[in-house]
Order: structure tokens, then C-alpha cells, then sequence
């Protein structure tokens, strides 16, 4: 397949990948805050027989195109569906499966309420339309919580990862879990990390839930510090017909603590086609 030099330099910034059946429907998986692609390892191998996989990061992550990043761009989450969007139409797909883990579930939504018709389904692992509390609202933080969560990360952002890193994973019986995600956390830009950061925990994509006309589910972890149970029941109650699913797995990063259930929880959720 001959792609424009356009197409080619979108697939380059987000070092874009492609795995399993070229023919399969297309799967897209996406990663959440201080991660990358290699976060999905443990899920892909679950879908290369029957599907077209992608993966990918974004600018600023993992071994994306760190020029690319501008600042005024991914000031918000908006910046970032774009560039879901983009990915897209470099590789021409369409009912794509998206499937966003943590801030990446936001994103995802962006996109699909930007150009519906690219996507087939959302699956929306760990998701928060708003960390903060409002009202009575629960989203887990109080706005001091993440004030001072975010003056930490700009002090020492090496020793904040290696703190908060696994109390986001959230397995202690597996502190291998919260080791390889420190160690993801330490390979991100520092100044890239904390920006993402602010836009990531002071985000309020609440009113976008009612807009989204993409068949959904949502995957809530169990003992998940950083989008608790209400979280994902809110956004589940706020996408017209969604579907909720409760995994076992503990923490935020199911794709680590328990990459087998997660995949056969979507595996068992996927639909058909959607009809043309």
C-alpha cells in the first residue's frame, strides 16, 4: 500500500504500529499517562489472529516524535484525539475498535464525537470524565488532592513516579507490576510529563458523555485508587446504552495485573461489524 508523505509522517510521530490479520477488523489499542504501547504486550497476542492491531503513542511518550510536541497543541485532550483522528486516516480504517485505557478513554470519546463513522465501538478501561470532586459529584480527588499531587510531580518528578507509580498500579501482590510501571514513568520527558499531567487530572469531559453515539462498554477495575467505582458507573450511566463490566483484576493498569482477563473481557463484548 502506497501511503502520502503526509500519511507516512503521521505514522512516524506517533511511531504507530501494526500487528496480526492485515484483512481483520481493525483494534486500537491506547495508553493512559506515563505509559506506552509496550503496556499492551500482554493484551495484543490475544487479537493477532483475527484482527488488524494497532498501537501506538502519543507525542511525548514512549517513542513518539518528541519535536512534535507542541505545548499550545496538547493543551487539552483535544489536542490529543486529533491525533487519534489522524492516525486513522493515515491507515484508512474504519469501524474501528477502540479500546482506551485511563486518559486515553477520554480521548477516545473526543474522537468518536468528532467522526463517529470512523468507529465501530469504544471500550473504556479505567475510565474518569473528572478526577475532582464536584458537588456530588465523586471523582475520587479533592482539588487539594491533585494541587498537590501536581506541585509534587513539578518538584521532583523522578521521585514522585517512583512513589506514586505503584499505588497506581495497585497490586501489591505483584510489585512487579508497579516496578515496570515506575520504570515507564522514569523514561517520559519530565516536562512533557508533568504538562500531560495538568491536562489529564484537571480535565472535565463530563458533558461529552451524553454526545457519544458509538456502542460502548466500560471496564472498571477492582480496588483502582485513581478511578474508583463511581467514576465508572458515571460515565457508564452518562453514554446512552453502554455496557458495564467489573474485572477482578486490582489497580489501574489491568493491562499488567491482569492482561488475560482484560482481553477476554473485550473479546466477549465485541460486536459485529457495524452495518454499512
Amino acid at each position: 500500500m502506497v501511503r502520502s508523505a503526509e500519511a507516512v509522517g503521521v505514522l512516524r510521530r506517533n511511531s504507530v504500529r501494526e500487528y496480526g490479520n492485515p484483512a481483520g477488523r481493525p483494534i486500537v489499542f491506547a495508553h493512559g499517562f506515563g505509559c506506552s504501547q509496550e503496556m499492551w504486550r500482554r493484551v495484543v497476542p490475544h487479537f493477532e489472529a483475527d484482527f488488524r492491531v494497532i498501537v501506538f503513542d502519543h507525542v511525548g511518550a514512549g517513542d513518539s516524535d518528541l519535536s512534535a510536541y507542541d505545548r499550545s497543541k496538547y493543551d487539552s485532550l483535544h489536542g490529543y484525539a486529533d491525533d487519534v483522528l489522524e492516525i486513522l486516516d493515515a491507515l484508512d480504517v474504519d469501524d474501528v475498535v477502540f479500546v482506551g485505557h485511563s486518559v486515553s478513554a477520554m480521548i477516545g470519546v473526543l474522537a468518536a464525537n468528532r467522526s463517529p463513522g470512523r468507529f465501530g465501538q469504544l471500550v473504556l478501561v479505567g475510565p474518569s470524565a473528572r478526577y475532582i470532586d464536584d458537588g456530588a459529584y465523586v471523582g475520587g480527588f479533592t482539588r487539594p488532592d491533585i494541587d498537590g499531587l501536581l506541585d509534587a510531580l513539578d518538584a521532583n518528578y523522578l521521585g514522585w513516579s517512583q512513589a506514586v507509580a505503584p499505588m497506581i498500579a495497585g497490586d501489591p501482590a505483584h510489585p512487579e507490576v508497579g516496578a515496570e510501571l515506575t520504570e515507564s514513568f522514569c523514561r517520559t520527558d519530565p516536562a512533557i510529563a508533568a504538562h500531560f499531567a495538568r491536562v489529564t487530572f484537571l480535565s472535565d469531559n463530563r458533558a461529552d458523555l451524553e454526545d457519544v453515539t458509538v456502542p460502548t462498554v466500560v471496564m472498571q477495575c477492582s480496588e483502582d485508587s485513581i478511578a474508583p467505582r463511581e467514576v465508572g458507573w458515571f460515565v457508564h450511566e452518562h453514554i446512552r446504552d453502554s455496557a458495564f463490566v467489573q474485572l477482578s483484576a486490582s489497580g489501574h493498569c489491568p493491562n499488567l495485573s491482569g492482561p488475560d482477563e482484560l482481553a477476554d473481557a473485550i473479546t466477549a463484548r465485541l460486536m459485529g461489524p457495524t452495518p454499512r
